[in-house]
């Protein structure tokens, strides 16, 4: 069984794999710039048992910034009938694709 790990970042969890690429929530990073993330909660590696932290275990996961870009748009429609009232709105989340390096 390959290792992977659960990461937290932005809000949300993810399980990683190292060489594995993802989108998170916008980080304030520059592009190729190398960041470590501290939220590691869980770690299974081949050789050594499951480690599970609590909260988050002491190392953390280092990945590299590949790009940053704008999602897919949402369109939110408000409407009220009877009242002549109605309003569309718009959003596109923002995120950063980054490449998980090691743990």
């Amino acid at each position: 069984m390959p290792k992977f790990a659960i990461i937290a970042t932005g809000g949300k969890q993810y399980k990683v794999r190292p060489g594995q690429t993802l989108k998170v929530e916008l980080l304030p990073l520059e592009i190729n710039a190398e960041t470590k993330l501290e939220a590691l909660l869980l770690a299974d590696d081949e050789a050594k048992e499951v480690q599970v932290g609590r909260p988050a275990l002491a190392q953390g996961i280092t990945a590299k910034v590949l790009e940053h870009g704008k999602g897919d748009k949402v369109t939110v429609v408000k409407y009220k009938n009877k009242t002549r009232y109605k309003r569309v709105l718009g959003h596109r989340q923002r995120y950063t694709k980054i490449e998980v390096q090691a743990w």
